[in-house]
């Protein structure tokens, strides 16, 4: 009886020493005080009348491309028009190269907010890998804008996502809402962002930060924009300079959207009983190309990779719209064409901060056992306000006889970025559970941007950065060997 409680007592310290200590946490911890908002006067409009403000452009179709271009005019509806052309094609004064898009033209009212009139434009049928010149309102507010379309999607095309939760704020005004750099030969504003952003000090710094690494091509946001919900009476007019700020980086390069919880504006206290509806009308996603039924989820293919956005705040059950769409989505994936299966979504499924502790755990008992058996090789959220990436795990082999629920090494699994750290209002999450799990390679209490640089079908680099970090040092990087095409082990490094 002795020897077998001795054996039963080693087994679960084994046990238990598996599940803790395997990866690392930072010694380095931001300041935990709430970030203040901006003032709203800090965001004032483009100058001329009626002048066209807010612009930000996502893909718009499935294979890149499309795109939408989108932007607010506050007092009239017209001119509704973008006028577009390719950079080096001297159409600027050559009318039978420009194309004119009419745009769809929506408002809404929100409380005692009326909206000023929104409009997405779709643009067809480009050429991939091209610089292009859009043409926004005319007159004295006539403003000018470019973007460049991804390479043609296939297995080695090389790309490189920006991956960051800003919450905006403003350290230095003139450092960040104004600040301009030359690319491409021509002088513009340039930065990128990617989930949790606000409106506040803190995310100026993130936004400041991101601003000077040059390799972003394109933004996965993981959802929560503008914070407008976190001021009294869900003030819209956050929502208008939200979108003056994340502009000098949305107009000029793709921004692909997930809803997070802060774009629910469900308020039935103030006879607000619409869910999504102030974001729904302000950004526009290509849902239908990919046969979805909802803005809400959706696909992209971009280069060598296949982007699924999914709403953590719709139903997931099985037989809802969303479980239908996914589970059929899946099955299209193409990993000859796109290798890369990237999923972003915005409440974490691992998570070892007690901030927003298991919120994600019942879409991952939903979902997870598709996401291994189809080897999704990244999953990208926000929502707790820190940074932590994870193992290659996996907690799909429970059933009601067994008893294993505990997440294990699997090879086959995705990891599991949460990049909810950009320094919204709601400030730093770093309360970290101690010690640390088995499925956590690492943590920090802070915040900072990252970015995911495709190299082929088999090899992506992946770095972040802390804010206090010059950009040519990464405080956590890894070499992402693609599940499809090389699943071999990885090994990441730090910087602590």
């Amino acid at each position: 009886m002795r020897g077998f409680l001795l054996v039963s007592v080693l087994s679960l310290l084994l046990h238990i020493t598996g599940l803790c200590n395997a990866g690392l946490t930072s010694s380095f911890v931001r300041k935990t005080h709430a970030s203040v908002d901006m003032p709203v006067k800090l965001f004032s409009p483009p100058p001329g009348y009626n002048a066209p403000e807010q612009v930000h452009i996502t893909q718009g179709d499935l294979d890149g491309r499309g795109v939408i271009i989108s932007w607010v005019t506050p007092l009239k509806r017209h001119p509704s028009t973008v006028a577009i052309w390719e950079a080096h094609s001297h159409s600027q004064n050559n009318h039978n190269h420009r194309k004119i898009i009419h745009a769809k033209t929506t408002s809404y009212k929100y409380y005692n907010y009326t909206s000023g009139y929104i409009h997405h434009a779709t643009v067809k049928n480009l050429k991939y890998n091209t610089k292009y010149i859009y043409e926004l309102g005319k007159g004295d507010a006539q403003r000018r804008f470019f973007f460049t379309t991804p390479p043609e999607v296939g297995p080695d095309a090389s790309y490189t996502f920006g991956i960051i939760v800003i919450h905006a704020n403003v350290l230095n005004v003139k450092g960040m809402v104004n600040c301009e750099c030359k690319r491409d030969g021509e002088l513009r504003t340039w930065s990128n962002v990617d989930g949790d952003l606000g409106q506040t000090y803190d995310s100026n710094q993130t936004f400041h930060h991101y601003h000077s690494n040059p390799k972003g091509q394109a933004v996965l946001f993981a959802g929560d924009l503008s914070y407008a919900d976190n001021h009294l009476f869900h003030d819209n007019v956050r929502w208008d300079t939200w979108g003056r700020f994340i502009e000098k980086n949305a107009a000029y390069q793709a921004w692909i959207f997930a809803p997070g919880n802060h774009e629910l504006d469900y308020a039935p206290e103030i006879g607000e009983y619409v869910p999504f509806k102030p974001y729904k009308h302000r950004y526009h996603v290509p849902y239908r190309a990919s046969n979805s039924t909802s803005p809400l989820w959706y696909s992209i293919k971009r280069a060598s990779a296949h982007i699924i956005v999914l709403s953590s705040y719709s139903a997931y059950g099985k037989y809802t719209p969303q479980y239908s769409w996914l589970e059929e989505e899946l099955l299209k994936v193409n990993r000859s064409k796109t290798p890369w299966l990237i999923v972003v979504l915005h409440c974490p499924w691992y998570n070892s901060n007690n901030y927003h502790y298991m919120e994600g755990e019942s879409m991952r008992v939903e979902f997870e056992p598709w996401f291994v058996q189809h080897k999704v090789d990244l999953v990208l959220s926000g929502h707790v306000h820190s940074y932590e990436r994870s193992e290659r795990v996996s907690n799909v082999r429970y059933n009601i006889t067994n008893g294993e629920s505990m997440p294990v090494r699997d090879p086959r699994a995705p990891v599991y970025i949460t990049i909810g750290d950009g320094g919204n209002i709601e400030g730093l999450a770093n309360d970290f559970m101690d010690p640390q799990p088995s499925y956590s390679a690492y943590r920090e209490a802070s915040f900072g941007h990252a970015m995911l640089e495709i190299k082929n079908r088999t090899h992506a680099y992946y770095t972040w950065h802390r804010n206090q970090d010059n950009e040519a040092v990464a405080s956590d990087s890894i070499w992402f060997y693609n599940r499809y095409w090389y699943p071999e082990e990885e090994h990441s490094s730090h910087r602590v």
